[in-house]
């Protein structure tokens, strides 16, 4: 019975396991959204492989500094000898000194083991290592204001979408609630006319079903917008295809103005824009790039080991001692060495590039310190009028709002004209549209005011 109880758990879990995934809902809000797609942006992650890149060709320039191991090896073949190069003895005993006829003739071949190594510790290099490693670890902080940058750009793309879909929602709802109300009203009218009663006229039929046309052209419209900005923001968000995302907030909301007067806000963004970081870090890079170049002219200070082993063991030894055998010698010594390498030609116009590429940096300063004041300036007085354009908006709608049920209620009890009707519908879905656009376009400004001050990183 037991053996019977464990196979049917078993046979249950292994069918559970078999089953389908299920698709599940993914539920965000706004800062939710954000957080989601700065973990997950392949564009950021881009971005910070690029610092490690960075970190990495630092090292490479401090590296320059430790021991540098070279060994060079080989096997091939060496003639072997009969008595030497500058004494022989000839097929009677007789012996003689001096290069005989037959001396480079190849009597045998021997195998040759041959092997040479030297082992440098680069003593001083005059500024080489030191402004070249100065230079990296300024373009470290260069591509670390990209990923800054980078997440800045993200958070304005998921902003923009969030609310985009939220616009396209509520003026499709505003859409659809007109279509019902128009609708409802040219059946009122068609029933008017089929039971000849009040003073409807064929005209105000085609008049309801012209606007009942454009509403439905418009909704179809504000449709594919939402569509759009649903998958855009599944693709900055990561939601996997067979989740459902679904956004926390259930319509459009202006958010709260920001504090802060202008000039404050002006003098954050100097301190705080990861432009400005990376304007000194580059100029600061590029200067001690301009000085490493110059330093290529000067000498490189080593010490170290160098040596070389060759041995051939079927050749015969030279039997005179001051003849030097290449094949069978060896040999090791400590070595200080001073290696200078000048390209007349090269090396000048390398360190006038460099003083260009510092020159045009420093240029560009003078923009960015100015300009980015500009940029806080223009964020910050949009964002303002934007504020007062949305009460104002907000008011306007109302207002439209309470005209359009007014003339409804009107035209139902038989004193308002179709075409009044018309006019206090489209009044009422252009002042409330339109006030939808306006608090997507200023909840967007906000993040940007957000991003351009440096709050953002």
């Amino acid at each position: 019975m037991r053996f019977s109880a464990t196979n049917s758990i078993v046979a249950v879990c292994f069918l559970l396991a078999l089953s389908p995934v299920q698709a599940g809902t993914v539920v965000l809000d706004l800062p939710q959204s954000i957080e989601r797609a700065l973990k997950t942006d392949a564009r950021i992650s881009e971005k910070e492989k690029l610092v490690e890149a960075a970190r990495g060709l630092l090292a490479e320039a401090r590296g320059a500094n430790d021991w540098i191991f070279n060994v060079n090896s080989f096997v091939g073949f060496s003639p072997t000898l009969r008595g030497g190069l500058f004494e022989t003895t000839d097929s009677s005993g007789k012996r003689t000194v001096g290069i005989p006829d037959n001396a480079f003739d190849i009597d045998g071949l021997s195998p040759w083991y041959y092997v040479d190594f030297s082992f440098i510790k680069p003593l001083h290099t005059f500024g080489k290592i030191k402004h070249y490693s100065k230079a990296a670890a300024g373009n470290i902080q260069v591509k670390q204001g990209d990923v800054a940058l980078r997440r800045g750009q993200t958070l304005l793309e998921v902003t923009r979408a969030y609310n985009g879909y939220l616009a396209a929602r509520d003026t499709r709802f505003l859409l659809e609630d007109s279509v019902k109300k128009m609708e409802a009203a040219l059946e009122l009218v068609e029933g008017w006319l089929e039971n000849e009663e009040g003073e409807a006229k064929q005209s105000d039929v085609f008049a309801l079903q012209t606007g009942v046309a454009l509403l439905q052209r418009y909704i179809a419209e504000a449709t594919g917008f939402e569509n759009i900005a649903l998958a855009g923001l599944r693709l900055l968000t990561n939601v996997v295809p067979g989740d459902e995302l679904e956004l926390a907030d259930k319509r459009l909301r202006p958010v709260e103005l920001p504090e802060g007067e202008l000039e404050t806000l002006q003098a954050r963004a100097l301190v705080k824009r990861p432009e400005m970081r990376q304007l000194a870090a580059g100029l600061q890079a590029r200067r001690e790039w301009m000085l490493a170049k110059k330093s290529e002219s000067n000498p490189d200070l080593y010490a170290g080991v160098a040596g070389l082993i060759s041995y051939s063991p079927l050749r015969d030894d030279l039997t005179s001692v001051s003849a030097y055998d290449p094949f069978n010698t060896a040999g090791a010594t400590p070595i200080l060495g001073l290696k200078w390498e000048w390209a007349s030609g090269r090396q000048p116009a390398q360190v006038a590039q460099a003083r260009a590429e510092m020159e045009s940096t420093l240029a560009l300063r003078t923009f960015v310190q100015r300009g980015i004041p500009f940029q806080v300036a223009e964020q910050y007085h949009t964002v303002h009028a934007h504020h007062e354009m949305v009460q104002k908006l907000y008011e306007g709608s109302r207002s439209g709002r309470r005209w359009m049920i007014s003339s409804y209620a009107d035209f139902e009890a038989g004193v308002e004209q179709s075409d009044k009707v018309i006019s206090a519908f489209l009044g009422y879905i252009q002042a409330y549209s339109d006030y939808l656009k306006t608090v997507n376009d200023y909840n967007l400004h906000v993040a940007k005011l957000q991003v351009v001050t440096g709050d953002f990183e």
